[in-house]
């Protein structure tokens, strides 16, 4: 029989920042994390989880089918996600829950006074793999009546790593929650080994049994990626004094425009605040007088142009901020998961490309 330090599952990272690194998943690291996602959101043989997310990723493996299984609940399988039959589906086999992207959710709330959905459904939706919007958040507690569970995951700790609390814990939109199972701590930016006090931004590190023991012959990345027992997650972050974890974006991925380091997340976070905006992304590039700049690309969901969402924008956040140029398309490029990578968008967007 194998052991526990024997390799499960063998993944790559999603490559969102850098090219993607082999992953050894051993059946210690695997069972420790289905352990802490079926704890956490207390599965139990009665429910019954819809899955939406593809299951070559942790995401749909682990966060959403193998947790259940091994609560002895149940799995709607469909073939591939439909808006247009999710709530028949939810109906016919009263599902609990379901896991998703907020691509997803989001679609779902577009559609949903078209589709019939119900003002109450789920015991709770968990969302992951990407920063949900507070305005998104908010929008799905209100129109489909469940509790909303951010959670952070990664291939490198076996999927997740922390969650908003199960009711009646408190959920804070803009957090991913509270560690579910592992040591989570924030490290100086560095990677010199020093912890940063409550409250300060530094780089996630976490410690866990469901934590990698390393990637697959790479020994530049894993000298790189573990400090003091610690593992960098490439993630900038802060914790609050009741241990919320608050995400400000991946560190290749922050704006460094003219020396002022600008957080993604906050201005995708802001544009979709605005009533016309369905989807946002915003991404630095190159310039001659700055070095970078912030571009965003947005797909709409009712009339406007660019120059009233720049407008928005300079009422919300400081002026250097402010997207020089806002493209207006009807798709974002995604990856087979549906996330989106920043790095991509310059090629797909800019004459730069």
């Amino acid at each position: 029989p194998p052991s526990e330090e024997d390799v499960a599952l063998f993944l790559h990272t999603s490559g969102t920042t850098s090219r993607p690194k082999g992953v050894p998943l051993t059946h210690a690291n695997l069972m420790k994390s289905i352990d802490n996602i079926k704890t956490h959101y207390e599965l139990t043989p009665e429910d019954t989880s819809i899955i939406v997310m593809p299951l070559f990723h942790v995401h749909g493996l682990m966060g959403a089918s193998l947790s259940t299984l091994n609560s002895g609940g149940s799995l709607v399988i469909p073939p591939r996600f439909s808006a247009s039959n999710f709530w028949e589906l939810q109906k016919t086999n009263s599902a609990t829950w379901y896991s998703a992207v907020p691509t997803i959710h989001q679609i779902l709330l577009m559609r949903a006074d078209e589709e019939n959905a119900p003002h109450e459904s789920f015991r709770f939706i968990r969302s992951c793999s990407s920063a949900l919007a507070p305005a998104v958040f908010e929008r799905l507690e209100n129109r489909f009546g469940s509790p909303v569970l951010e959670a952070y995951g990664m291939t490198e700790a076996s999927h997740q790593m922390s969650s908003s609390p199960m009711p009646p814990g408190k959920r804070i939109p803009g957090t991913v929650g509270q560690a579910t199972g592992v040591d989570i701590a924030i490290m100086d930016m560095e990677a010199t080994g020093k912890l940063q006090n409550t409250g300060d931004i530094g780089e996630v590190v976490i410690k866990g049994d469901n934590v990698m023991h390393g990637y697959n012959n790479n020994p530049e990345a894993n000298a790189e990626s573990f400090v003091n027992g610690w593992f960098r997650t490439g993630d900038q972050g802060f914790l609050d004094s009741e241990g919320y974890l608050s995400l400000t974006g991946r560190i290749k991925e922050l704006i460094n425009r003219g020396g002022e380091k600008i957080s993604p997340l906050e201005i995708d976070g802001i544009l979709l605040k605005h009533p016309a905006v369905a989807e946002a992304v915003c991404f630095a590039v190159p310039d001659e007088k700055y070095g970078e700049v912030v571009h965003a690309a947005v797909v709409l969901k009712s009339e406007t142009d660019e120059d009233a969402i720049r407008t928005y924008c300079g009422d919300e956040m400081a002026s250097f901020k402010v997207p020089d140029t806002i493209y207006i398309t009807d798709k974002l490029p995604r990856t087979a998961t549906g996330k989106i990578q920043r790095r991509h968008m310059v090629e797909a967007f800019t004459k730069l490309g």
